[in-house]
């Protein structure tokens, strides 16, 4: 349990997406889908803020499940995608072999977005904590299953073998931590602003109304207040 005791940090973490492509999106009923994107693509941009290593691979994309959502690609243009045929990306050399590179830096934290929560997502963390000493943090809402119950199940079972449920918005604000970090504070607000529902618009009431930024101003680091030093 020592370990889990840590909190996630931009230096022990690393991050996986699983398959976030549409033809899986299509069969998933455990959660908005167009709000699991939404959250798989903040998440993403927060690693990218955040400089934390990002693995992607994809399942028989020409042949049934499509290609990554544009959004996610965006973020980090230049990674590879890792293509599979096993529904078990622990089976793939490619992605035990790019997740070992970044763990061998001292990244054995790995945050997990993928679809479906009942298949990928279950049978690659049972593997990778079978055969190694990493810890698996699943973002139960950038993940999404069949059906509410598949979801839900599927978190169980992981969480009886150690896996840690998380949030994406938890995970953002994990790796923060504290709002004097100036240099990812910027970035940081923007996000929220686009991606965190309620919270970001708490963001906009505050700036606007409270800090007297112009209603106007697109999202981004010119409306973001310094936080005192």
């Amino acid at each position: 349990m020592s370990g889990k005791l840590q909190v996630l940090t931009p230096q022990n973490s690393q991050l996986i997406f699983i398959d976030q492509q549409p033809q899986m999106a299509f069969g998933v009923q455990s959660i908005d889908r167009q709000l699991l994107k939404n959250n798989v693509v903040g998440l993403a941009k927060a690693a990218k803020v955040f400089g934390i290593p990002t693995t992607i691979t994809t399942v028989e994309t020409e042949s049934f499940s499509g290609h990554t959502y544009p959004e996610l690609l965006a973020v980090f243009p230049e990674a590879p995608v890792l293509e599979r045929t096993s529904m078990n990306s622990w089976d793939d050399l490619k992605v035990r072999e790019a997740l070992g590179a970044n763990a061998a830096g001292g990244r054995k934290k790995i945050v997990v977005s993928g679809l479906w929560t009942e298949v990928c997502n279950t049978t690659f963390a049972l593997s990778c904590l079978a055969d190694t000493d990493y810890e698996i943090y699943m973002v139960a809402d950038a993940s999404g299953g069949t059906t509410a119950d598949a979801h839900k199940y599927a978190m169980d079972r992981m969480v009886q073998v150690g896996v840690v449920p998380v949030t994406w918005q938890q995970v953002l604000l994990e790796w923060q931590r504290d709002w004097a970090r100036r240099e990812t504070y910027d970035a940081l607000i923007s996000i929220v602003q686009e991606h965190s529902g309620a919270y970001g618009m708490g963001v906009d009431y505050a700036y606007t109304m409270v800090h007297k930024a112009p209603e106007r101003a697109t999202h981004g680091p010119i409306l973001a207040p310094k936080p005192a030093a």
